[in-house]
Parts: structure tokens; C-alpha cells; sequence
């Protein structure tokens, strides 16, 4: 390896270590801040699976657009949304993302491409499929990434989305976040087949299982899989396996809860996408004082992003109507 390719990676290693860090202390904040009832907003957090989003996120160019679940702050952050928007989203304010009008569930940043997401499963499944399809009549050489979890599967509208995206040959990268669970229901007892991305070999859709924990391999083959979508190859499903560290829906943990597999703590904290990176980092020479420096950074960006949310006001009432379409007449 060359010097240049080795500091090549090495600038992409802590690009991804700096968007996992960010995700989770912003997370961490969120669940700090809950029990004060100043979060207006159910959240569903992604600790734990902050690889995915980093690794998706910087594979695709600016112009890219993703469509992403109600599990939705790493996406947000990762792909570039302003992080004083997102807390003020989740205060219910109106310099919020949606203007206090959408919460955690439906956040949205299309100036950098995060068109949107959405609390109903598989929702934005066929929304990202038919984006990807417009792409394609336009002739504008972008990508869209369809990202969702191991629930959205048992969705029908997901195998009509990809069976449609390949007979059009569209441009799309299917991201499935495999985090063992839909809400509390695990793969096996959803499907006999629990390699995921095999269920839709027989639509012709090209597929490949993934560590989702390390954001390098994420990286890596997303990557690959956005560039070949970008030649006009066609779509490709794309399954990386992580875990999810707090409960389905709010600030808690739930490790001690009959519907976790035993082992699920101790396969969390051995496979945490932070310390791996950070291993990794510190092979490739990295200081600890620089990862140091980097993490102070990001502190002081949370406080912030909190103070900003704090400061703000919320939507006035006659603002109420701004926005909706209504019918004349």
C-alpha cells in the first residue's frame, strides 16, 4: 500500500470515526435529556448501529438522495443535517427540520439529500423506488438509497418496490439494517430463510450479507454497490448485521427482557462500531490525543445544537395551517 492510498483511508477511517461519535453522543444526550419531558417527540434510537449510517452515508455523493425509517437520527446526522435542527425537531420548536411539526420520526434534510423518514414500516420503500425511477428518466447520473430494517421485509410493498427497481434496472441501493428484532419479534421467528437478502433472489435482485459493525466494511461496499448503480448496472440489496442497544422505543435498555436472545449484551459491547474503529485507528498510528481532540469537538457541538433547541421558539399558532394544501371552494 502505498503512502497516499494509506492516508487516504486513514482520512475516510476518522471521517466515519468522527459521524459514529457524533451519532452517539447525540443519542446519549437525547437519553439524558427524557426524562424531562422537554423532548415533545418519541424516539427510537440507534445506539449500537451507528456503522450503518456513517458508512452508508459517506458512499454517497452530494447529490444523492436517501429515504430513511422512523429510526432515523444516525442517517440524519451522518448524511449532514444540521444537529441544532434535529434537537430543535425534537423540542417540538420551530427552527426544527419539519418546524416542530414532524418529531423524531419524520425528519427531514433533502438540501443534503436525506429526503426524508417516516414512522410506518416499509413506508418509503416504493417512494424511494418510484425517486429512483425519476432518476432514471431525467438522465441525471444520482443514486438513491432506500434505507430500513429487518421488519420491513415482511412487508409485501417490499417485494413489489423491488421487483419493479429491477425490471427498470433503477438506480437504487436497498440498505437493510439487520438489527435481529422487529420491535420484539427476532428473524427466526419471522422467516425460515434468515438470510434476509436471499428472499428476493428469485425477483433477480442481487444481494450480500455484511458486518454492519464495522463502518469500513460498510463503507466499503456500499461504495461498490453505489458505483455500480451509478454504471447503470441496476439495484442491489445490501443486509448488514447489527444490534440495537436500547429498547425498540425510548431511552431505556432492555437487555433483561424475555424477548432478547441471552447473549445480546455481550455482543453488543464486543462488536460496539466505536471501539472498533477507534482499534483500527490506532493501528493505522493514530493519537489518542487527536481521537481526544475530536470528541471534545463534538461535545461542544451538542451543547450547542441543545442550547440552540432550548433558545428557540416554539411554532406560533396562526402558523398552524402554513404549509398544507387546502382545497378552495
Amino acid at each position: 500500500m502505498s503512502p497516499r492510498t494509506a492516508r487516504k483511508l486513514a482520512d475516510v477511517d476518522l471521517t466515519l470515526y468522527r459521524l459514529m461519535l457524533r451519532i452517539r453522543r447525540a443519542e446519549e444526550r437525547i437519553v439524558a435529556l427524557y426524562p424531562s419531558d422537554k423532548i415533545q417527540s418519541p424516539v427510537h434510537l440507534s445506539v449500537g448501529q451507528e456503522a450503518v449510517a456513517a458508512g452508508v452515508s459517506l458512499a454517497l455523493a452530494d447529490g444523492d438522495r436517501v429515504h430513511g425509517t422512523y429510526r432515523g437520527h444516525g442517517v440524519y446526522i451522518a448524511k449532514g443535517g444540521d444537529l441544532g435542527r434535529l434537537f430543535a425537531e425534537l423540542y417540538g420548536k420551530d427552527t426544527g427540520c419539519a418546524r416542530g411539526r414532524g418529531g423524531s420520526m419524520h425528519l427531514t434534510a433533502p438540501e443534503v439529500g436525506l429526503v426524508g423518514c417516516s414512522a410506518i414500516v416499509a413506508s418509503l420503500i416504493p417512494v424511494a423506488t418510484g425517486d429512483a425511477l425519476a432518476e432514471k428518466m431525467r438522465g441525471g447520473g444520482r443514486v438513491v438509497c432506500s434505507l430500513f430494517g429487518d421488519g420491513a421485509i415482511d412487508e409485501g410493498v417490499f417485494y413489489e418496490s423491488v421487483n419493479f427497481a429491477v425490471l427498470k434496472s433503477l438506480p437504487i441501493v436497498y440498505v437493510l439494517e439487520n438489527n435481529g428484532y422487529a420491535i420484539h419479534s427476532r428473524v427466526p421467528d419471522r422467516h425460515k430463510q434468515t438470510e434476509l437478502f436471499r428472499l428476493t433472489e428469485g425477483l433477480g435482485l442481487r444481494g450480500r450479507r455484511y458486518d454492519g459493525n464495522d463502518a469500513r466494511v460498510v463503507y466499503k461496499t456500499m461504495s461498490a454497490a453505489v458505483a455500480a448503480a451509478r454504471r447503470g448496472k441496476g439495484p442491489v440489496l445490501l443486509e448488514y448485521m447489527t444490534n440495537r442497544w436500547h429498547e425498540h422505543v425510548g431511552p431505556g435498555t432492555d437487555f433483561q427482557e424475555a424477548y432478547r436472545y441471552p447473549k445480546d449484551r455481550e455482543r453488543a459491547l464486543r462488536s460496539d462500531p466505536l471501539k472498533i474503529l477507534a482499534a483500527a485507528l490506532a493501528r493505522r498510528g493514530e493519537s489518542r490525543a487527536r481521537l481526544d481532540a475530536v470528541a471534545a469537538e463534538i461535545a461542544g457541538e451538542v451543547d450547542a445544537a441543545v442550547a440552540f433547541a432550548e433558545s428557540s421558539p416554539f411554532p406560533r399558532a396562526e402558523s398552524l395551517r402554513e404549509g398544507l394544501y387546502v382545497e378552495s371552494g
